[in-house]
């Protein structure tokens, strides 16, 4: 390939190590790309440091230095992960950091040395290597993030027309993909996601995407009225229904093909181990703290032979399909951002992630 590729994953730094390319059109043989005209950067910012459990502060600090091979990215968007809030509920260190590794915005300025980027293209920053237990790198709540030379090559160019809002996903949409991949789905495949939050709504469509049907469930109504409108053939809220039968029900009486677990406790973990034929796969994705512990029927995984899969890290072999399914907007991912902050108000925006309310989705700081 030449790298015209309108969708593929940019890696154009220093050094240029991939054969990847740019997600908007590269300019023609002979072109030079001109300076563009940067906005002045002042010396200091805010940002918002993670000082201990259920400490979020919004304090000012320099503006990172960026040097030869790197890159300074003005933050536009963040996305407030889950693990970011259990971190924070949990008092997880380390602590004096900042978090959000969720983050799209547009080059600010860029190192001597740097080729191929230029201040003012807009750029999703990438925080992990994709290492079983590798914690983010953050940076994204604040109004900038520094791109040190290893990862500059790393950048991925959002396409014109495309929002900095949506851009946020590629990340969770990469983590979701590796897990989908690691169930290995067949067509007519019946998939229970237990817990659709934003996460569960993605990881939903993924599996749908594969030809499968899912049965969503979800003790807060208005996820489940959202999974439906976005393909789920069967809504269940454990409160009042069970998982088991209404797997069963679509199913001949074997249970569900597959299960994914998007919900934290001890609960879904339970009920997907239940309402699974023998034999199924069985996704963990909600585990995101060491520690925790649950109860579960060993003997049901044991004699009916049922694989229990962690999954939790992005992955490099999905990075261009991640790519390809957000850019291409093969899944609804708009929709499911429903509260937006600014920075100032980044304690309320965890807040409102943490909660169970029906209309709490997505929870994205505007810095």
């Amino acid at each position: 390939m030449d790298g015209a590729g309108v969708y593929g994953r940019a890696r154009r730094g220093v050094a240029r190590r991939t054969g990847r390319f740019r997600s908007g059109p590269r300019p023609p043989v002979g072109y030079a790309l001109l300076p563009m005209a940067t906005r002045a950067i002042p010396p200091t910012m805010k940002a918002a440091v993670y000082r201990g459990p259920g400490d979020l502060r919004l304090e000012t600090v320099p503006v990172p230095e960026v040097g030869e091979d790197e890159v300074l990215v003005q933050v536009g968007a963040c996305g407030v992960s889950p693990a970011d809030v259990k971190r924070v509920q949990l008092g997880l260190k380390p602590f004096g950091r900042v978090l959000g590794h969720e983050i799209a915005g547009t080059v600010a300025r860029v190192g001597d040395a740097v080729d191929g980027w230029r201040p003012g293209e807009r750029v999703v920053v990438r925080t992990t290597r994709g290492e079983p237990g590798e914690e983010p790198r953050g940076g994204g709540l604040a109004e900038y993030v520094k791109v040190e030379g290893p990862w500059v090559d790393d950048l991925v160019e959002v396409p014109r027309g495309f929002s900095l809002e949506e851009a946020i996903f590629l990340e969770p949409v990469n983590t979701c993909l590796r897990g989908i991949r690691l169930l290995d789905l067949d067509e007519e495949d019946v998939v229970l996601v237990a817990g659709v939050g934003s996460l569960g709504l993605i990881l939903q469509q993924l599996a749908i995407r594969e030809g499968a049907s899912v049965v969503a469930a979800d003790p807060v109504p208005g996820r489940l009225k959202v999974a439906k409108e976005l393909g789920a053939v069967r809504t269940v809220d454990p409160r009042s229904e069970d998982m088991h039968e209404a797997c069963r029900a679509l199913t001949e009486g074997r249970g569900a093909d597959a299960a994914i677990v998007a919900a934290v406790g001890a609960g879904p973990v339970r009920d997907a181990i239940r309402a699974t034929r023998a034999r199924a796969k069985i996704l963990l994705f909600g585990q995101v703290a060491k520690g925790e512990e649950t109860a579960v029927d060993i003997g049901d995984v044991c004699l009916d032979e049922k694989h229990l899969i962690g999954s939790h890290s992005w992955s490099e072999d999905e990075a261009d399909e991640a790519d390809e399914v957000v850019f291409q907007r093969e899944i609804e991912l708009a929709q499911l951002v429903t509260h937006r902050f600014p920075l100032e108000q980044v304690a309320e925006a965890f807040k409102h992630a943490a909660s169970r309310k029906d209309d709490v989705g997505k929870v994205l700081v505007l810095p």
